[in-house]
This record gives structure tokens, sequence and C-alpha cells, in this order.
């Protein structure tokens, strides 16, 4: 349904560190780059998600939040660890979310801008 998603950030070296590594985890990669934004996704040119320097950011209030699928239980270990090594805050550690479903595995950061993001595998 969804075509793309953008963040605003503030500083966009601190969160390109934050993301090139924990979406590089995922599978995910940059897919192009200018001055004030960067989009990342799996080929060239079509970004599915993008971080933008902006003057003001708020973010989302607490029950927004958007959710990367991984590709096995490490890649959602992965993300979470290369986030949190990479100055995002932790949400909560990688593990099973049963109240979601028996396989529903995931972990959380906040970015430092604010924005709440999951990585999630659900085999």
């Amino acid at each position: 349904m969804l075509h793309h998603i953008s963040f605003p950030v503030l500083n966009l070296e601190n969160s390109a560190k934050i993301y090139d590594a924990a979406l590089a985890a995922l599978g995910f990669r940059r897919v192009w780059t200018v001055s004030d934004a960067i989009g990342y996704g799996l080929e060239a040119g079509k970004d599915k998600f993008a971080i933008k320097k902006m003057e003001n950011v708020s973010a989302a209030s607490e029950g927004f939040h958007l959710a990367f699928q991984a590709h096995s239980r490490e890649g959602v270990q992965e993300f979470h660890q290369a986030a949190i090594q990479n100055g995002a805050i932790d949400n909560g550690a990688p593990g099973l979310r049963t109240h979601y479903g028996p396989r529903y595995y995931a972990a959380f950061i906040i970015d430092p801008d604010g924005h709440r993001v999951e990585a999630v595998y659900n085999g």
C-alpha cells in the first residue's frame, strides 16, 4: 500500500550513521543521497524510506512507529545492536512479542529525533 515514508531529522550525519548501520542489518542500503536527504531501499533510485534534514523537527506521538521487515531473528538482533551502537535509544530489546502473535520477534529503538522504529521477523 505504501510507496515510501520520510522522517525529518535535525542532524543528517548523525541520523545517517544510525540508519546506514541499522538498515544494512536488514539488507537495505542507501539508494540515493543529496545534500539534505538520503533514501534507503533495495534498488538504486527507488527509496522506501528517507531521512531529510529540516530546521524544525517534531516526531509523531508515541502511538506512531515504523516497522521494517527483517529476514531472520538474527537480523532483528543486528538491527537493534547497530542502531544502539550508533546513537539510537533502546525502546525494547530483541525478543518474542507473543501478544502480537506466536512467532512475532521484534526490537524497538528511538532515533535522536524521537522517531520510534521497529524491526520485526514473523517467520
